[in-house]
Formats: structure tokens, sequence, C-alpha cells
């Protein structure tokens, strides 16, 4: 908690000094967007193993024992995000849910495995929420001709994350979305950046990145050029200081919307 004060105190731009000439406001997707909150991974994992199973039940398919299926689907995730973070770079769960369905003569063809990946996914949509204003913000950003996009770390596959942002009403805000599960770069690598803002048609200089974690949203998104703001977390994380600090969504309405010159910062 002191080191993350020490951060919003040092910030160079309060939250009301607004920046000036921007064109596009790029955002993570985990705890920026959608807070997820606290999450314990076994019980999640578990939660998702038995959803699956009945699932896969109920469509009249014989999965092995529940106890091997389980147990089968965890070391194949252990073992693929292990090897993900020594290789600096993401999965996607929807190849892994394919190999194990052809692995246990289970439906493998994409509509069935795309399901499947949502099932999975399930616990964490009815655990996260998403900001009371956080809607009205991102219209009124949209209703000023501001680009809005995403870029997120992630393993898991696009199609599942894209329903999870359909379901809050978030979708139609963001024509772009970059998953590293889709790209296999992950931030801070610029690369998943430039992706971002080449498919939006902008200069890094005139967009702003929103993030909740500095070693990665905030030290990548300087890397390319971007205006950055650290949407403020209880965790804290170490990394170059952010261009402002907020502690909502809806804190950024005075900066990106205003017309006024942005202070100068050191």
């Amino acid at each position: 908690m002191r080191f993350r004060k020490r951060i919003i105190e040092s910030s160079p731009a309060s939250p009301r000094a607004p920046a000036r000439g921007l064109s596009a406001v790029l955002f993570d997707l985990g705890d920026t967007l959608i807070d997820y909150g606290y999450i314990d991974p076994q019980a999640v994992f578990n939660d998702g193993a038995r959803r699956t199973y009945e699932y896969l039940l109920n469509q009249g398919h014989r999965p092995p024992p529940f106890d091997r299926y389980r147990r089968r689907q965890y070391r194949a995730l252990r073992w693929r995000f292990a090897w993900s973070r020594l290789r600096r770079r993401d999965f996607n769960s929807l190849h892994v849910l394919r190999s194990l369905c052809l692995a246990m003569d289970l439906p493998a063809d994409e509509k069935s495995v795309i399901e499947l990946a949502w099932q999975w996914y399930a616990p964490l949509e009815h655990t996260s929420r998403i900001e009371p204003d956080l809607i009205p913000t991102l219209a009124a950003f949209r209703s000023a001709g501001l680009k809005l996009g995403i870029v997120s770390n992630t393993f898991i596959a696009g199609a599942t994350l894209d329903r999870h942002l359909e379901h809050v009403g978030l979708l139609d805000f963001f024509p772009v979305r970059v998953y590293s599960s889709e790209t296999g770069r992950r931030k801070p690598d610029r690369r998943i950046f430039d992706r971002a803002l080449s498919r939006m048609n902008v200069d890094a200089r005139r967009a702003i990145f929103v993030g909740d974690r500095l070693d990665t949203d905030i030290a990548g998104a300087r890397r390319v050029g971007m205006r950055t703001a650290l949407k403020a977390r209880s965790a804290a994380t170490r990394g170059p200081a952010p261009d402002y600090t907020v502690r909502s969504i809806a804190e950024l309405a005075p900066i990106v919307l205003s017309s006024e010159p942005a202070a100068q910062t050191n």
C-alpha cells in the first residue's frame, strides 16, 4: 500500500490535467475494463472442470471418469502455462482444448471447442463486474470521435473474451481487440501495441493506453510513444511512472475529452 501511495503522489500529471490531441484510447482488459477481483485459481479450475464435465454428459458424450478428466486438463494447462512464461509468448486455450478433446475421443470441431472453452471460463464471468459508470464513459469517448481498442495479455481465446464483453454490453465499443492468445506476443512487447495502433490507423503519439500494471501496460505503451494512465489497484507492480493515475475509468473523462493544453510533464 505504501508503494502504491508513492506512485499516485508522484505521477507527472494529476487526473484533472487534460491530454490534448488524442485520437484513440486503448485499454487493458482484466482489472481495467472488467474487474475480476480476487481469484482462487484452483477453485476456479475445479468449478470449470465440473461445468465442462456436466456439459459434455448433457450433450450425450462419454468423457473419462471425472478425476482423470480433471487431472489431465490440469496437467496440460500447467505445462502450457509454464512453457509460455519461459518463452515469453502466450498460448491459446482453444488449441489445448482441441488437443485434449482429440485425445479423449470428444468432439473437437471448432463450434464444440469454442463452447467448451466458454464453459471453462463461465465461473470467471459470474464473479466479475464492471464499473457502474463504465458504459456511459465509453459512450462519451465514442461520441467525441475517439477510437477505442483493447490490448490484453491472456491465454484465453478471443472468442471467449468477446462473448463476455458482449454479455456486459462492451463489445460494440471495441472494434479493435488484440489478445496475446491470438498474436503470441505479450505486453510489454511493443509489437502487440503496434498491431493495435496499425489496425486503428492511429499514430502512437495521439493515443493513450489505460492499464493496471506498471511493468506490462505502462512500460509497453511508453515504448511505442503512447501516453499512459494507470488504473490504481491495491497490489503494486514496479515499473515506470504513468502520465496519469486514476481510480476508475470515469476519471479519464476530463483527461481525454478536454480541449485545453496538456500540463507539462518532466
